[in-house]
């Protein structure tokens, strides 16, 4: 079995920066040759170690990593606990462990943990507290797609915090379960007119990501919306699939009844 090599100090270091900058600042030890971190706001443990010219790194979040697997290198030994570990390049050492930080941040069911954990000590007995509960829980689901969509919308590019909407495939009305309405893949982070035509149904994607837009928004709306230079939605997972159908199918397939002829 291959196996990690001994850190230098500045590796050591480097290493440990690179952890507390990302979330994972609350324990760092060295242990066998590998460096392990912990954090408050992600519990899982996260391993680093070296491999010639490379970082190795694993975090023991099976969602997380299953994500960075698609498009990162797995790495020729495990990590410390037996899991998969992943192969970066010295440059690409601080991107990937933030975002294995927010994928661990915003996947099942870190956001309904955090959901729970806010509102069950408030008394859902009056409609002011379920709307409070509600805020709540939209806020929640906000955090959790501006850290899976590393806070920005993936059509436009656009990063400005105010100007990037959380927007539900299947509405929070819809949706039977708190689980559903927090699940980060009922959500994508749009830009706020992509989020005000996706919400009107007014525009939809396929499950390739392609944009699909409604016969209703004329040309000159969708220039002036810039729809025609949009390019495909990328970053769709399998979990997407049911709600983006939903969406397809009840939001963006609807039409409202033609009024009557005089």
């Amino acid at each position: 079995m291959v196996a990690v090599q001994p850190f230098t100090i500045p590796q050591r270091i480097w290493a440990e920066k690179i952890a507390t900058d990302n979330g994972f600042g609350l324990t760092f030890e060295i242990n066998d040759d590998w460096a392990l971190a912990t954090g408050l706001a992600v519990r899982q443990t996260l391993s680093i170690g070296r491999a010639g010219n490379h970082w190795v790194v694993g975090l023991a979040h099976a969602g997380a990593m299953a994500a960075v697997l698609e498009d990162t290198p797995a790495a020729p030994m495990p990590r410390p606990d037996g899991g998969p570990a992943v192969l970066v390049a010295e440059d690409g050492f601080g991107s990937i462990v933030r975002r294995l930080f927010r994928l661990a941040r915003s996947l099942p069911t870190a956001p309904l943990d955090a959901f729970v954990a806010k509102i069950k000590t408030m008394p859902d007995t009056t409609e002011a507290l379920g709307l409070a509960v509600r805020r709540i829980g939209q806020d929640v689901f906000r955090d959790a797609l501006l850290d899976y969509w590393g806070r920005a919308c993936p059509l436009t590019g656009v990063t400005h915090p105010r100007l990037l909407r959380a927007s539900h495939m299947k509405p929070w009305a819809d949706c039977e379960t708190d689980a559903e309405r927090l699940d980060v893949h009922n959500g994508l982070l749009l830009a706020a007119h992509l989020d005000a035509a996706f919400d009107a149904g007014l525009i939809s994607f396929a499950a390739d990501g392609a944009l699909l837009v409604a016969d209703a928004l004329r040309a000159p709306d969708r220039a002036a919306l810039g729809l025609t230079g949009l390019p495909p939605l990328s970053g769709l997972k399998a979990a997407h699939a049911p709600y983006l159908a939903w969406h397809r199918e009840a939001v963006f397939g609807h039409r409202p009844p033609r009024p009557p002829s005089p």
